[in-house]
């Protein structure tokens, strides 16, 4: 069976009436499954998960993301994760059967109706690009909504799919097509912006760090500790015991030690290789967050 997970990212983390009105919506497609949601006040952000039918997927991601433009104006919205709209980013994954072929056409139709529905500037990135240069999530991102406006006005970073007019409410949102991605935060008993900034930029392959790994720093002010927000794009390469060990190897060095750690949305079991929960001091870990464990009710 083709199965296709989306990852949708709203740029909303603290109204709680707007995000169960958007879970609602997903809710009530019978024809996929949701996997997982998250939600964080700090970085104004709700992420979620649901898998299905290419077909069912996509009218799913619609439906949710019009309701997310709706009620999100990004006029309002402040927060410490990169943003470039209302429905910040919405990668499509292939399981089961799917080819990224399929992942593509999907992100492209996605994409398209995006725009004719809502009014959405879309960007595309990953798999799905359409100009060499955005193939990473950062690039595409790179000044965020804030600088939407005047980016828009330069040819060269208009939208793939929409006229360049700046949407003040709903900015703009990026899709893709990529292989699974596991979204990994490390928490530390500190308030130190430039020490977790400095880990970031250590453990990043961007600058020479690990393989796979994007990584920022940030301070969740609600909880007064500082935070290394990663993004894993090949678990089975760089599981995450070797970024866990880096960060608290980085972290000690200044008499810092590891609160937890959390993870948003699902990961693949490979990303567990040679560790387990307890040793990476995950929060509220069950057998849920495992892709294989919903990829197994699917084809069933």
């Amino acid at each position: 069976m083709k199965i296709i997970e989306c990852v949708p990212n709203f740029s909303e983390g603290r109204d709680r009436k707007k995000i169960a009105a958007i879970a609602h919506v997903f809710k009530s497609f019978s024809g996929v499954r949701l996997a997982d949601f998250s939600s964080d006040a700090d970085h104004n952000r709700s992420v979620f998960t649901f898998l299905g039918k290419p077909e069912d997927v996509l009218e799913a991601a619609l439906a949710a993301c019009g309701k997310a433009v709706k009620l999100i104006d990004m006029r309002e919205q402040a927060g410490v994760h990169p943003r470039l709209g209302a429905v910040d980013v919405v990668p499509f994954i292939p399981l089961g059967k799917a080819k990224m072929k399929d992942a593509v056409d999907l992100a492209h139709t996605f994409g398209r109706q995006l725009y004719e529905r809502f009014g959405v500037p879309v960007y595309f990135y990953g798999h799905a690009a359409m100009v060499s240069g955005r193939k990473e999530l950062a690039d595409v991102r790179h000044g965020g909504y804030e600088a939407l406006q005047s980016k828009m006005i330069n040819p060269e970073d208009a939208p793939d799919i929409g006229n360049p007019e700046f949407n003040a409410r709903a900015g703009a949102t990026v899709v893709g097509a990529r292989e699974p991605l596991v979204a990994f935060n490390i928490d530390l008993n500190s308030n130190d912006l430039r020490l977790v900034r400095n880990i970031a930029s250590q453990i990043r392959e961007k600058n020479g760090g690990l393989k796979h790994v994007r990584a920022i720093g940030v301070i969740l002010k609600n909880r007064g500790v500082a935070q290394v927000s990663i993004n894993l794009t090949n678990c089975k390469e760089t599981p995450f015991k070797v970024i866990y060990d880096q960060v608290a190897q980085l972290a000690a060095k200044r008499g810092v030690q590891i609160l937890e750690s959390e993870l948003i949305g699902l990961m693949p079991k490979c990303a567990f290789a040679g560790t387990n929960p307890d040793y990476l001091k995950i929060k509220d870990f069950d057998k849920n967050r495992l892709l294989e464990t919903h990829l197994k009710i699917l084809e069933d």
